[in-house]
């Protein structure tokens, strides 16, 4: 490392003279943060700290940057940027650090994610869109590294599509696209492929992005040059330079101590990228750690005498400051007395953000205290309930879980016990957890009336019963149909534009709407998954398609990391209404016919999880799904797009309804579940069981998160008293997931006279060619057989062993 002593003069004092020792303010009030933020893990009070001290004057620089309506994805070191925005304060701050459960308290997340994971508030009480060209806007933040990235590339695109698509209504959302997404990660975290997916793809896309990184020459205890070819991320992506002939991306690198060269950097970056739409990186280097990686660990372990020397000599606050005194602009007396108040005012924050974090649990404590001490006096119980006070009461600093836990284990004291103090404690417990609970699980889906859920179903009408097509064809001119109706609807994804998809279901459609609504892009699955998170953020309806469910796996972290958690992070402050496409089942191989339905199923919570078993259902999904503004997934039938479908009358209008099932065989003996393409070799089951006396009734899962909201299937086992689940996922994934929604959380078990049976594929991936599908995935043979054998069991003489 060799260090740059020379000092940019590039810019003039006089630009600089009334934002400086605002600044200076504001990076000692964070640096002050973060040194009492990690006394306060340390003690106990917080859980774990992560702290941007450091990195405190790239971040001010970048902040004089950014404009209303720019965006933010970034990670957890950019506290002082929130701070320079306005959108933290030192209590703000405090409160993120011990996870308090109010949202006017915590404005980042109200107490769901760590400190530094920042985000501002995008939508309103009532859910509706505030107008973000007159804010300041930051995505909510994740901790996996990188994972930021992929969703940068659709807040830059999503300026893009304003300036140059015509006829979204751009209020609220853009003026002409002169918005910039910004994005920072720390050096360490450039080796992650999801940081060369979105660099790539954004160099492809000339989109306005600024990218900054944050090199401080370690990711936790390891060097820079365990991490990045050349020791210097910079130097490693040359090739993506512009130049006269070939678009790219512009790089800039500058030293982060150095203040005035920082502010050109970022202006520079900020200009470039808004004006050109041409994405920039800003390299930032000789940055430090003063406190290490984070409270779980120390870095003097692991950084030499002389490294940690040099990074109290290139402390970038120290920097700062001797500049600030070299140029005249604040003597030295004048200084002390500003970093006095400041460390006054985060200790005075401090205790603000603590004792508002007690209060609550303090003045609950207290009643409850009343509580047992009651209750123990009417019981035989006393010394065993008293104790439980006592030690609640001993309690200085109380949690809700304090209080939970104590009230709950009073209970088991007055077990039998019938007084009117057992009943007062019983109504407090359950008044408590009803009010405590939403705290940390509301919002996972939209709960307002606009939610998916509560779109109601049409019907589909055929003004011609003998028009009969390609399912494809039903698919493809619904699509038309929604792209007319909803002019900021567009698709992205491998194949989708010029051919209009493998299976030919957009067929035609660039040509008609352009190629930057109906758009290819390259093989990068994660970042096709980002590029709809972030346009969705920005008011756009995006459809990003996944070629086949296999591939759902390489964009997977981004679907369960960020889209899947960001309305139930940000506690309802944020939402991005994506639609992911994607076909499957029954194709032949490995690689292309693969089911991990059971894994999306638990991994995806907090989307929605559509498998239509033909393509006017699925037509009807998006339907439904264009008319709220939820996230969800929508598996095509792979094999059913050449099958023959009668041409609906009312495309774009009809909806199948979300969170029900749908019963196509009504039945007496046993009640068959199945979605997607098994759902076919089932209804032809179905008749085949017929002919040896047993009655079927087959019903379409059709919506997998959320299941049956109307407990349909119930209904149908109480009539059947037998349940069999079918599917194509491995043995234990959904069909198991499919059984506990039927047996324990709708009661089936009450009404069955058999065991309930499920019937999978094997547990290995599908081998090739139809025997390979044959002896791998559930097949009409051993349909037939697992429903008979179940009707032997119970009646051996009507239904005599079959082998």
């Amino acid at each position: 490392m060799k260090p740059n002593h020379e000092t940019s003069n590039e810019l003039s004092f006089v630009d600089f003279k009334e934002q400086i020792l605002k600044d200076y303010k504001i990076a000692v009030t964070s640096r002050e943060c973060s040194l009492l933020g990690r006394r306060e893990v340390l003690t106990g009070k917080a859980k774990f700290g992560i702290f941007g001290d450091g990195k405190e004057l790239p971040q001010l620089a970048m902040a004089r940057a950014f404009q209303n309506g720019d965006f933010r994805s970034g990670y957890y070191r950019d506290q002082t940027f929130m701070m320079a925005l306005g959108h933290l304060n030192a209590v703000e701050f405090f409160h993120g650090l011990y996870a308090t459960t109010d949202i006017n308290l915590d404005p980042m997340s109200a107490g769901r994610q760590m400190g530094g994971h920042f985000g501002t508030h995008s939508l309103n009480e009532d859910g509706n869109w505030r107008d973000l060209t007159k804010q300041k806007n930051s995505s909510s933040d994740i901790s996996c590294t990188a994972g930021q990235m992929p969703r940068l590339l659709g807040l830059a695109q999503a300026s893009k599509i304003y300036r140059h698509v015509d006829g979204i209504d751009q209020t609220k959302f853009s003026d002409n696209g002169n918005e910039v997404a910004w994005g920072t990660i720390g050096n360490a975290s450039t080796s992650e492929g999801h940081f060369f997916e979105t660099l790539n793809a954004a160099g492809v896309m000339q989109v306005p992005m600024v990218i900054s990184v944050w090199d401080d020459d370690y990711g936790i205890s390891v060097p820079v040059e365990f991490h990045t070819t050349k020791g210097d991320i910079s130097e490693a992506l040359k090739g993506l330079q512009r130049d006269e002939e070939n678009d790219g991306f512009e790089i800039l690198k500058v030293s982060g101590w150095d203040y005035t060269a920082l502010i050109h950097a970022f202006e520079n970056a900020s200009d470039i990228a808004r004006e050109e739409h041409v994405p920039v990186l800003v390299h930032v280097t000789e940055l430090t750690q003063p406190q290490g990686h984070s409270t779980s660990g120390s870095h003097e372990r692991y950084k030499s005498d002389e490294r940690l020397q040099w990074e109290k000599d290139f402390d970038c606050n120290k920097k700062f400051r001797d500049w600030i005194l070299g140029n005249n602009i604040a003597t030295e007396e004048e200084l002390q007395v500003l970093e006095k108040d400041i460390k006054l005012h985060v200790r005075n924050a401090k205790k603000e953000a603590w004792t508002e974090f007690l209060r609550p649990n303090i003045q609950n404590r207290a009643k409850l205290v009343k509580l047992l001490s009651a209750m123990a006096e009417k019981s035989p119980n006393k010394a065993f309930i008293t104790k439980v006070k006592n030690d609640l009461a001993s309690v200085n600093e109380p949690l809700k879980k304090d209080l939970s836990s104590h009230a709950r284990k009073a209970l088991k004291y007055v077990l039998g016990e019938a007084t009117q103090e057992k009943k007062v404690l019983q109504q407090w417990i359950d008044t408590y957890l009803r009010n405590i609970e939403p705290k940390f699980s509301s919002h996972l889906y939209s709960e307002l009336p606009t939610k998916a859920t509560s779109v109601k179903g049409v019907a589909p009408s055929y003004a011609n019963n003998d028009d009969v097509v390609d399912g494809r064809i039903v698919l493809r001119d619904n699509f038309d149909a929604l792209f007319a109706k909803y002019p900021n609807a567009l698709v992205f994804g491998e194949d989708t534009g010029k051919i209009g998809d493998v299976n030919q279901g957009l067929e035609g459609l660039q040509k008609k709407y352009g190629a930057l609504r109906i758009a290819d892009t390259g093989i990068r699955e994660a970042s096709i998954i980002g590029q709809g998170i972030g346009l969705a953020m920005r008011g756009l309806r995006p459809i990003a398609e996944i070629q086949y469910l296999d591939y759902v796996l390489y964009g997977l972290q981004t679907l369960s990391d960020d889209l899947a958690t960001l309305l139930y992070r940000t506690v309802g402050k944020q939402k991005a209404p994506l639609i992911v496409r994607t076909r499957g089942h029954r194709l032949e191989g490995i690689w292309h016919s693969g089911s991990p339905m059971g894994g999306l199923v638990h991994l995806l919570r907090g989307m929605y999880i559509l498998a239509p078993r033909n393509m006017t259902q699925a037509a009807g999904f998006y339907n439904t799904l264009m008319k709220s503004d939820e996230p969800a997934l929508v598996i095509e039938s792979l094999n059913g797009y050449r099958l023959k479908e009668k041409m609906p009358s009312n495309l774009g209008e009809f909806c199948t309804p979300i969170g029900k099932v749908e019963t196509l065989r009504q039945g007496n003996d046993i009640t068959l579940l199945s979605y997607g393409s098994t759902l076919r070799i089932v209804e032809a089951v179905a008749k085949d069981l017929l002919e040896v006396g047993i009655d079927a009734e087959v019903i379409d899962a059709q919506t997998l998160l959320p299941f049956d909201l109307d407990h349909e299937v119930l209904e149908s086992v109480k009539k059947t008293n037998r349940l069999l689940i079918i599917d194509e996922d491995v043995p234990g994934g959904c069909t198991a997931y499919l059984m506990q929604e039927i047996i324990e959380k709708q009661g089936a078990y009450k009404y069955l006279d058999s065991a309930p049976q499920t019937l999978a594929a094997k547990a290995h991936r599908p081998a090739y060619a139809s025997d390979g599908d044959y002896f791998s995935k559930p097949n009409a043979e051993d349909i037939f057989e697992k429903a008979y054998a179940i009707m032997h069991e119970a009646d051996p003489t009507s239904y005599p062993e079959l082998r």
